[in-house]
């Protein structure tokens, strides 16, 4: 038999009971999950009939938009001040990370409390910074905020509400993607939710094309989620 239901070990963690993502929206993998206790994560194409979901327990979520740039494509904003670096303190953007994730998916899961969500993100970041994965991002010598990668594809990008209306998102973020282009890339990607018009606002004006998009589906098997 075909397993459709991969682990996700880093949401385990913080929802404390199994927790999955679906290879695949074929009834066979539904049919898994159905038979399955735990939280389950599918992503599909916008314009799949969402009828036999709906039937096995899936409630949707949220949809990703999956901006793209080449390196040619890269709009770099300069502004007198800021400063990227890969290291500084790591408890200051624990803090900025507080505030920064309301439009995250599982923030939109009426089955899981904000304070699950919450810790589910910020448990996220510290694994990046733990990783070497996150820069820092310095304004006039202060951490303004925090930009996460993972290779060639922007995780997560926050900042302090004390300097946002500043004119520094634009160079803040295409900056530090200049950086990882400097790694050798040709392209970078991202994927922000379709509600955050902010962050797609952001990634367009530095020269991000959007190519595409996915619903995302969760279910919860079992007892109801607390705090």
């Amino acid at each position: 038999m075909t397993h459709y239901l991969k682990q996700t070990p880093w949401d385990e963690r913080t929802l404390e009971i199994p927790t999955y993502e679906l290879t695949s929206a074929e009834p066979e993998a539904l049919e898994q999950a159905e038979k399955t206790e735990g939280h389950f994560t599918v992503k599909v194409d916008p314009l799949l009939d969402k009828k036999r979901l709906d039937q096995y327990g899936f409630y949707y979520t949220d949809t990703l938009i999956t901006p793209v740039c080449k390196r040619d494509q890269l709009r770099v904003f300069e502004k007198e001040g800021i400063t990227i670096s890969s290291s500084g303190d790591k408890q200051t953007i624990l803090d900025i990370a507080e505030q920064a994730f309301v439009h995250g998916r599982f923030h939109r899961d009426f089955q899981i409390p904000n304070s699950l969500a919450d810790l589910r993100y910020a448990r996220w970041l510290e694994d990046l910074i733990d990783q070497k994965q996150v820069y820092y991002l310095y304004y006039q010598d202060e951490i303004a905020g925090f930009f996460g990668f993972d290779g060639n594809k922007v995780l997560l990008l926050g900042m302090d509400k004390a300097f946002t209306n500043r004119g520094l998102a634009k160079p803040f973020t295409s900056q530090a993607c200049l950086r990882l282009l400097s790694l050798g890339y040709e392209e970078l990607f991202t994927s922000v939710s379709a509600i955050n018009m902010v962050s797609l606002n952001l990634f367009t004006s530095i020269g991000f094309k959007l190519t595409g998009s996915v619903d995302v589906y969760h279910k919860l098997n079992g007892k109801p989620l607390t705090d």
